[in-house]
C-alpha cells in the first residue's frame, strides 16, 4: 500500500540512524516498502538488516546528485498507490501508517498529515505542532498558514502520506536545500487533504543533521522566499477552464 522513500549518502555516522529507521518500519501495522536511493554510495555499506529485508529496494545512483534529485529518481520505483518521504536519521512512530491510510481511505482525500516530534539524543521527544491546524483542508489552504518566508513552515513535509501520482505532480523541489519545502507545498496545493491530531514522525536532533552543518543558514532564506513563492502561485494563477483568450493578431 505504501511506499516509504529515503536518500543516504551512507554515511558512517548516519548508518545506525538509517537501521533505527528500518526497525521503526517493521513495527508498522499495514503493509510497506521502502526504496532507498544510494546517493553516489557504495551499496556494500547498507546495514545488513535493511539490506537482507525483501521489503526494501535500493536505486543505486553512479555519482552524488544531492537529496532532492535522489529522491525524485527514486519515485521512478515506486509502485504502490501511496508515498512518504523519510530521511535517513529519522524514525516513524508505530501507529504512523495505519492512522494516516485509514483517513485516505475512509475520506478519499489526497493527503494526509500529521503533527512530528523532535528525538532528542536521551531518547526524550518534544512535540511539534504545525501552524496549519487539525482537521480538512481544501487544495492550496495550507499555504495559507505560511504568513511569511521567515515563519514556520505549515506543515512537515515528511508527516505527508500522499497518493502516488501527486506526489509524482509535485515532486521534490530543485533546491539544494529545502526541497522538502516545495514538495509539501506542492502536494497540499494540488489536493485537499487532512493533518491529524497526533505524531506521525520523529526527527532527530543530532550534530550531523543538515541543518547543524556550518554555512546552511546562508541559503535558507532564499530558499524559504522560493517555496514561499511558489505556494502563493499555486494559489492565485488563474485555473485552467477550457481555453486562454487568444492574442491579438499581429499586424506585420
Amino acid at each position: 500500500m505504501i511506499t516509504v522513500v529515503i536518500a543516504t549518502r551512507l554515511r558512517e555516522d548516519r548508518l545506525d540512524y538509517l537501521t533505527a529507521m528500518h526497525t521503526s518500519l517493521t513495527r508498522q501495522t499495514v503493509p510497506w516498502e521502502a526504496v532507498i536511493a544510494i546517493d553516489g554510495a557504495d551499496p556494500a555499506r547498507l546495514p545488513v538488516p535493511v539490506a537482507s529485508d525483501p521489503r526494501v529496494r535500493t536505486l543505486a545512483l553512479p555519482r552524488p546528485v544531492g537529496a532532492a534529485c535522489a529522491r525524485n529518481l527514486a519515485l521512478n520505483e515506486v509502485r504502490t498507490e501511496y508515498v512518504n518521504w523519510a530521511d535517513d536519521d529519522d524514525e516513524f512512530p508505530d501507529h504512523a501508517m495505519a492512522a494516516r491510510l485509514d483517513t485516505l481511505q475512509a475520506t478519499g482525500v489526497g493527503w494526509c498529515a500529521g503533527w512530528s516530534e523532535d528525538l532528542h539524543p536521551d531518547g526524550s521527544t518534544t512535540l511539534w505542532e504545525c501552524p496549519t491546524p487539525p482537521g480538512r483542508h481544501e487544495a492550496g489552504d495550507v499555504w495559507t498558514y505560511w504568513k511569511s518566508p521567515a515563519d514556520t513552515i505549515p506543515v512537515g513535509p515528511t508527516t505527508i502520506l500522499a497518493r502516488t501520482e501527486l506526489v509524482r505532480a509535485a515532486p521534490m523541489g530543485g533546491l539544494v536545500q529545502g526541497e522538502d519545502y516545495m514538495a509539501a507545498i506542492g502536494v497540499t496545493s494540488l489536493a485537499p487533504g487532512i493533518l491529524l491530531r497526533l505524531p506521525v514522525y520523529r526527527y532527530r536532533k543530532h550534530a550531523g543533521q543538515m541543518t547543524a552543518q556550518p554555512g546552511y543558514h546562508q541559503l535558507e532564506s532564499a530558499v524559504r522566499q522560493f517555496a514561499w513563492n511558489y505556494g502563493q502561485s499555486l494559489r492565485h494563477i488563474p485555473r485552467y477552464e477550457g481555453s486562454y483568450p487568444r492574442a491579438s493578431p499581429v499586424t506585420p
